[in-house]
């Protein structure tokens, strides 16, 4: 029986910041619908060279809240994305006031956090690259 994966849902209790963060991480919108009767948004969002809808990250806004968010949400797992450079990945999103929580220290692999606590793992595409200052010295923050 073939599967083929379609796409990950994380809730989200602010959807502009939400949409923000995943900018940063240089995906954009695909879609989006709006259920009046549902009350809820979906926005679904992907790499730009992948909008077939196979590499989607669907973010379900409930209008009417949901007091439950942000939790730690660590027993969703992460979502995870290659990145030409690991480095300038994690600069961009630092300067843009996303905390590194496990900083690039082998030139490999990242974590950050989505406002909404979904952690997402950044995996330096092909080969890692050399150690490099701040990130070879810089301790992890908080956990992912």
């Amino acid at each position: 029986m073939p599967i083929t994966y379609l796409h990950t849902m994380v809730r989200v209790k602010d959807l502009d910041a939400s949409i923000a963060f995943y900018k940063l991480l240089g995906l954009v919108e695909r879609r989006r619908s709006e259920s009046e009767q549902g009350r809820f948004t979906l926005v679904f969002m992907c790499p730009p060279d992948q909008a077939d809808g196979h590499a989607d990250v669907e973010l379900t806004y409930n209008w009417d809240g949901d007091e439950g968010l942000p939790s730690d949400s660590r027993h969703f797992g992460h979502l995870a994305y290659t990145v030409d450079d690991i480095y300038a990945t994690c600069r961009h999103l630092m300067e843009n006031g996303v905390t590194i929580n496990r900083p690039p220290r082998d030139g490999h692999m990242a974590f950050v956090r989505s406002p909404d606590n979904i952690s997402v793992e950044l995996l330096q595409a092909g080969d890692r690259k050399a150690p490099e200052e701040p990130w070879a010295s810089m301790d992890n923050t908080g956990h992912w």
